[in-house]
């Protein structure tokens, strides 16, 4: 309500000052119906829908599912960004290249660093980046669910998170020069910051927590 309200309201000068201090910095506010992906969106062959998904990760009871989506940058520059569902933990992925093998090469290499009670599933857009999804699901025994075509909603955790990060990485700026510590370090900002839905736990307590109960 806030959004649309300085979006209607404000004009020329003073929409540009206000503007600077949004944190999503949109100079037009977009329905949960646009969306800029290309025809090509949602071509992915075999193809698990997110409807078949189970309802224990719907309604977020059990943790170790996940969402996630590619951030994208300049020069085809991009990382991975992927949210826990039930704690809404951070992990960023350092891409070397946006086709499928290089994600999930990734992903698969990145999946090493969790507890597998903390990674049962993967809930993603429908970019071809993740053509590779069968592979990625042998490799690691990680169910993969996509989201119907044209809602990228569906992983909210994860949309909202990737315009948190806008903070950190704006638009065209190239996300190649950025290491992984120092993604690491971003998500880790991130993960230190309460969270109101957690009751102003912050997404790092919550996730050591869970961590140290699967011991």
């Amino acid at each position: 309500t806030i959004y649309r309200s300085l979006f209607i309201q404000a004009r020329g000068a003073l929409k540009k000052e206000l503007l600077e201090h949004l944190r999503r910095t949109r100079a037009m506010r977009r329905s949960r119906h646009h969306t800029q992906k290309t025809d090509d969106h949602g071509r992915i062959r075999d193809a698990v829908s997110i409807s078949e998904r189970f309802a224990t990760v719907e309604d977020r009871a059990v943790p170790g599912h996940w969402e996630g989506d590619l951030l994208c940058g300049s020069a085809g520059s991009q990382i991975a960004t992927l949210v826990e569902r039930q704690t809404r933990y951070v992990m960023l992925v350092k891409i070397a290249s946006k086709d499928s093998e290089s994600v999930a090469n990734a992903l698969i290499k990145h999946a090493g660093k969790l507890p597998q009670e903390l990674y049962k599933s993967l809930t993603w857009d429908r970019g071809t980046e993740m053509a590779d999804h069968k592979r990625f699901t042998i490799a690691i025994d990680i169910a993969v669910y996509f989201c119907d075509p044209k809602h990228p909603w569906q992983r909210g955790s994860n949309e909202n998170t990737n315009g948190l990060l806008r903070q950190y990485f704006p638009k065209g700026i190239d996300l190649s020069v950025y290491s992984q510590a120092k993604l690491n370090a971003v998500a880790r900002r991130l993960n230190e910051r309460p969270r109101k839905t957690l009751d102003y736990e912050t997404p790092a307590e919550r996730f050591h927590r869970t961590v140290a109960s699967t011991r």
